[in-house]
């Protein structure tokens, strides 16, 4: 880190960081132990190739800071209303695939299903109090959490063009991870090739996914609705501990050309990176996605032939069809995992389509495949064993 942070060791740093966090939530219960080694490797790998600049170094340390408030403050909540523990998280359904595939524009259409809970935006970034179905339309923390959204359009104009954000707008759950630092957003953040590398290939993700349903529990204890709408990208890599934790989810896998995902997601990437460090590369960041997202798809291959998933349990869903039919596309999900889509269901998700249609690009950055500086050819020849099982066209390169 290039503040006077960087004079701190790794251990002086989480002091002082664990410290704020309990100064800020008024416990020191975090409850499990499993969030100190992945926040001490993401603490080591921030000051070792982050090359943060000053505006990182505060990113980097108040989401540190708030992710820890968060944990304890959960985990007080519980103390206080043990019948939270008793909450049942009964077949969610979980949208997963490659970023960049659709997932959030079906996750946000899904979630206008009042038989669907989705968590939003306003309550993972401020979880307690548990969120209460009287005030859940009116709570304060929402135009609280609002703001906080239209300060990263202030300062990466054109991103909520390219990723719409909205405190009432739903959430991927891969948010909830960051309070257990076993977490892909920190490796989207931040160039910390050392930390994503035990996050992907070393660490064992079932204390995550115990968290995680805490924090379902939680959310849900004074606000329920029929089934919880999930969906994060993060799982294709860890669908054998998702499903351990919830064997009777239903998955939806979308699927699209990795090369073009690898393009996509470097974009995105870049103009959160390019806001905290003063180094920034493209190529770089191509890379790990070029090396990471094969892995992921790898093991969604793996586990279709491993029969992790029972009949009935997983659909997949392809890019181009959402493209061409978006509503024919969740009707069709609907159908196949047996659940009603009613005219109340349906008409919301048009409003919501013709009020937030996607992905318009705005002034946010692309890039080229070219531009990644990755070999084509030898990363088709990578994926093609996964496009041709799941029968994914190759699209066209820019």
């Amino acid at each position: 880190m290039t503040t006077t942070a960087s004079t701190e060791t790794t251990g002086q740093r989480h002091e002082r960081l664990v410290a704020a966090a309990i100064d800020a939530a008024g416990s020191d219960d975090f409850g499990a132990d499993s969030w100190q080694e992945g926040l001490d490797l993401y603490l080591e790998s921030l000051a070792g190739s982050a090359q943060l600049n000053e505006i990182g170094v505060g990113v980097a340390e108040d989401g540190i800071v708030t992710d820890l408030a968060n944990r304890l403050r959960i985990e007080a909540w519980r103390k206080d209303h043990p019948d939270v523990a008793a909450q049942e998280v009964r077949r969610p359904i979980i949208i997963v695939g490659q970023p960049r595939t659709g997932t959030t524009i079906l996750h946000d259409l899904m979630a206008q299903d009042p038989a669907n809970r989705a968590p939003l935006s306003w309550e993972m970034e401020r979880p307690v109090p548990a969120p209460r179905t009287a005030t859940f339309e009116t709570d304060p923390r929402i135009d609280e959490c609002q703001a906080g959204f239209d300060l990263v359009e202030s300062f990466i104009p054109g991103f909520a063009a390219f990723h719409e954000l909205g405190a009432r707008l739903a959430q991927e759950d891969v948010r909830i991870f960051t309070s257990d630092f076993r977490s892909m957003q920190h490796t989207l953040q931040f160039e910390v090739p050392a930390y994503n590398h035990w996050l992907l290939h070393e660490t064992d993700m079932a204390p995550a996914y115990a968290w995680h349903r805490r924090f379902l529990q939680h959310l849900q204890s004074e606000h329920h609705s029929e089934r919880w709408l999930l969906k994060s990208p993060a799982h294709l890599w860890s669908l054998p501990a998702l499903l351990a934790e919830y064997p009777d989810a239903i998955v939806i896998q979308n699927h699209r050309d990795p090369l073009k995902v690898i393009a996509s997601i470097s974009a995105l990437g870049a103009s959160l990176r390019e806001m905290t460090t003063d180094h920034f590369e493209v190529t770089r960041l191509a890379a790990q996605y070029g090396a990471d997202i094969p892995v992921g798809l790898d093991r969604a291959l793996e586990a279709r032939r491993d029969g992790v998933f029972g009949p009935g349990q997983v659909v997949d869903v392809r890019y181009q069809d959402i493209r061409h039919d978006l509503i024919g596309a969740v009707a069709r999900i609907y159908d196949e995992i047996g659940l009603e889509l009613t005219a109340e269901a349906e008409s919301r998700m048009r409003t919501f389509l013709a009020a937030h249609p996607g992905d318009q690009g705005g002034s946010l950055k692309r890039y080229s495949f070219a531009e990644t500086g990755l070999d084509q050819g030898e990363l088709r020849e990578r994926v093609r064993e996964y496009q041709e099982f799941f029968d994914v066209e190759s699209e066209a390169l820019d």
